[in-house]
């Protein structure tokens, strides 16, 4: 069995910040070195050799010396000719898949799997993106645009918020599911298929709300979208023609929700937002006829919405309230019970949309939304007229994985995951961020900091967040001001993204940050 045996598979679901104890085992000879990479290990100090032959391997991956596909030795060969422990080779390997760049494959051995656009154990030495092109983008005034430049920009080392964890996409899960229903197929599945989305899927989609997040459903009700994004632009149509103009949004609230309200013609009444979440007697004094909420972890202050809350929003969807529940990052959470959706509460009242973008990865294009029964007809009409639907093949793919269980293991891997580099991103922050304030730790895919004395006091009159995101970027390190995301005032900050990179992009990025913090500050 190759490198990702029993050894190694048993440790690449745990977190490990120091050497292996066998780093430090003494040498068994005098010839320190292998054919494979010609790697030489003689001059490395012993309690340095686990990283060292880590960030060689990851260094020949990133610049192509080991390409997608490459095989690497056994664990107990490359030990053999380098002279050192088999278990210091497979915490190596172990460091290599937990940052999703090799995995085990049966009897072909370990491979490599993924390719970093730069060597990350180099990243110190990798030019920065480049003075003042984050002064360019943060300070342009165009939010919109500078949203998508921002993703489009090269850099080091990504802490975006709403990135999965993409190295972790279950790829032989989804390539068995994929061949099954390749096997079983009827002809009429490579045509045109049902707009409101594939049976299997809107039946798998069901079974996973009631036993994920509580809601009773039938699969007439499910309409398979193009993730969270196409739901807002179809329920925008659908409110725009019952003569609603003006949907409250939460503040701080996302970004780009915002704008997909306000491009399908809306006008966005800002709810500010506090420890119990959106304030409800100030959405009923606005005179606002529908919300958008992330009531199971807001976004971006991870804030759930309280029962008193929930209590007060009832009564305002039995008013004639309609409430538009974004499930944001509702299966991620770590330190706290879960919370039922609006939805299985009030299913009346809510229209509810949830996708697999943070679950799986967002290129798959696939979500859900449940309506009251008034307003479903004119949803599936939106959806025909949108695009005839989602591709089925990819819905059968999707169903497959729900039905098998796949997709609830893939959730625990990365719940793991998730959890360890939250860690990370928590001690990174104590370490070099000391006057931050964290907000929404025990959820989600990323947290909040700001800066001011005390927690959402009064802001630090000295810093802009933008200036900080700015910098930070100019240093090679990708961050969202908070600014970004807030319509009123309040103090600065930053929202942070730490599922989608390893524990050192993270540790070096929050370093890159305090630094930045430092040069801004008097």
């Amino acid at each position: 069995m190759d490198v990702m045996d029993r050894s190694t598979k048993a440790s690449v679901g745990r977190s490990k910040q120091t050497e292996d104890p066998a780093d430090k085992a003494p040498d068994r000879g005098t010839s320190l070195g292998s054919d494979f990479l010609q790697l030489e290990i003689g001059q490395v100090p012993a309690g340095g050799r686990t990283a060292w032959l880590t960030d060689q391997l990851r260094t020949a991956i990133a610049d192509g010396r080991l390409r997608v596909g490459a095989r690497l030795p056994a664990s107990r060969v490359l030990a053999e000719e380098l002279h050192v422990t088999r278990g210091m080779v497979t915490e190596a390997y172990r460091r290599l898949a937990e940052s999703g760049q090799i995995a085990g494959r049966g009897r072909q051995g370990t491979v490599v799997v993924a390719a970093p656009a730069a060597p990350p154990g180099r990243a110190h030495d990798m030019p920065e993106t480049g003075a003042g092109s984050g002064t360019a983008i943060f300070d342009s005034g165009d939010r919109e645009g500078a949203v998508d430049m921002l993703r489009a920009m090269p850099c080091r080392i990504d802490l975006s918020p709403g990135v999965p964890d993409l190295a972790a996409f279950p790829r032989p899960g989804w390539l068995r599911a994929e061949r099954a229903v390749l096997a079983d197929a009827a002809p009429a599945d490579f045509g045109y298929g049902d707009p409101r989305g594939a049976p299997a899927l809107r039946r798998a989609v069901v079974g996973w709300l009631a036993r994920n997040r509580g809601i009773r459903a039938d699969p007439d009700e499910v309409v398979v979208v193009a993730g969270v994004a196409q739901a807002l632009s179809l329920l925008a149509r659908l409110l725009l023609a019952d003569g609603i103009r003006r949907i409250a949004v939460e503040d701080p609230g996302s970004l780009g929700a915002r704008q997909q309200l306000e491009y399908g013609g809306h006008s966005i009444v800002p709810i500010r937002v506090d420890a119990g979440g959106l304030d409800v007697g100030a959405l009923r004094a606005s005179g606002a006829r529908a919300v958008l909420l992330t009531p199971a972890h807001q976004f971006p202050t991870g804030v759930v919405l309280d029962g008193e809350r929930r209590r007060e929003l009832l009564d305002w969807v039995a008013e004639g309230g309609v409430v538009i529940e974004d499930d944001y990052d509702a299966e991620h959470r770590y330190d706290r019970p879960p919370v039922p959706a609006l939805r299985s509460l009030m299913p009346e009242g809510v229209c509810y949309a949830g996708s697999v973008s943070k679950l799986l990865a967002p290129a798959l294009r696939i979500g859900w939304l449940l309506v009251p029964p008034d307003r479903l007809n004119a949803v599936v009409t939106a959806k025909r007229y949108a695009d005839l639907g989602n591709g089925v093949l990819t819905q059968l793919v999707l169903a497959r994985l729900m039905d098998s269980g796949e997709l609830e293991r893939h959730l625990r891997h990365v719940r793991g995951r998730h959890r360890r580099r939250r860690d990370v991103m928590l001690k990174a922050i104590e370490e070099h961020l000391p006057g931050a304030h964290v907000h929404g730790t025990a959820a989600g895919l990323h947290l909040m900091v700001t800066f001011g004395d005390p927690p959402d006091g009064a802001p630090d009159p000295d810093l802009r967040d933008s200036a900080l995101a700015a910098a930070a970027l100019d240093r090679g390190v990708k961050v969202h001001p908070l600014s970004w995301h807030r319509i009123g005032p309040g103090p600065p900050g930053l929202v942070l993204g730490y599922a989608a990179g390893p524990a050192h992009d993270i540790e070096q990025g929050i370093a890159t940050i305090g630094a930045a913090l430092r040069g801004l500050l008097p």
